[in-house]
């Protein structure tokens, strides 16, 4: 292996890189809708952001914080990066990428679907539209309702729940 100093440069484009792959990564589902994906995309375009992004993203997925710590440490990394036309601290924004990464511990959340579902299913949704730990925490309570209800049918990760509530909760499916 040979040893290079690593410049600041060097750094920098590797953070941008990580930000970059995160949104090419979700760009290639059809979960957020394009004026969330347009906001996310334009909001780690700087050195700084993609910097605090990526140190965010990584210590959502991987830090050694408990969930709840974990969460709203995310949704302070969100709201605190740059913005354009649309405000990046939405909810499918933040629950997104740790859904994709990690879906047998992240559930991802559409709040107008994921409210309707919940109370077609008679759970008592706590929902607040700015992202933070509580909704959350209600989410996954649900998510592991419906998982226990549907067992079953052997959900295997929370991807398969969310598809659940989706039918449930969207117009699409009558």
């Amino acid at each position: 292996m040979i040893n290079r100093p690593v410049g600041s440069f060097c750094v920098r484009a590797a953070f941008s890189h990580i930000a970059a792959d995160a949104v090419a990564i979700e760009a290639r589902t059809n979960l957020l809708f394009s004026f969330e994906k347009m906001a996310l995309r334009d909001a780690v375009k700087s050195p700084g952001s993609a910097r605090a992004f990526a140190h965010g993203l990584y210590d959502f997925l991987h830090g050694p914080e408990d969930v709840d710590t974990r969460i709203d440490m995310w949704c302070e990394v969100v709201a605190a990066l740059p913005r354009r036309q649309t405000r990046v601290l939405t909810w499918p924004v933040v629950t997104v990428l740790g859904f994709i990464a990690q879906p047998q511990t992240h559930m991802f959340l559409k709040p107008t679907v994921t409210r309707i579902a919940a109370k077609r299913y008679g759970f008592a949704f706590e929902y607040k539209s700015r992202p933070a730990w509580e909704t959350y925490a209600s989410l996954m309570t649900f998510a592991r309702t419906v998982r226990r209800d549907q067992s079953p049918l052997r959900p295997r990760d929370l991807i398969d729940i969310q598809s659940f509530i989706w039918v449930q909760g969207s117009e699409e499916y009558p």
